[in-house]
């Protein structure tokens, strides 16, 4: 089954935590064991699970990316966006996610974030929820 939900991002490089998406898609799904993909089709984005405990530690994800890969001058990309090509292509499109028990599998602190690299936009995040 394949679920799909729009997120609307309000700038750039911030951190959205979907876990309330993936748990609609797992409901929707009614499977209790087995896997759901989670990816993002767009090449300024991503999808990454990290924590949720302390809002901190996605301000300092979004603070050391913006001074590893700062939009240089020297940079020929016309559309003056390849640090957020660089940032997704570091954080990548997708996920997977355990289902056991009609449960998601995480670790004590973590969630599933959308990485916004090149906002505020409207993006399309895919679910794909797999029996088994």
């Amino acid at each position: 089954m394949l679920f799909t939900f729009s997120v609307e991002t309000a700038a750039r490089n911030t951190f959205v935590n979907i876990d309330h998406l993936a748990t609609e898609a797992l409901q929707k799904s009614g499977i209790t064991d087995g896997i759901i993909a989670v990816y993002t089709p767009h090449t300024t984005a991503g999808i990454t699970i990290n924590e949720n405990a302390d809002p901190d530690v996605t301000r300092d994800l979004v603070y050391g990316m913006e001074k590893t890969f700062d939009n240089k001058k020297e940079y020929q990309h016309a559309e003056g966006n390849s640090d957020s090509h660089m940032k997704s292509s570091l954080v990548g499109a997708g996920e997977t996610l355990i289902v056991h028990d009609g449960e998601i599998i995480y670790g004590t602190w973590q969630s599933l974030y959308f990485a916004e690299f090149d906002g505020p936009r409207v993006r399309n995040v895919y679910f794909k929820v797999i029996e088994g």
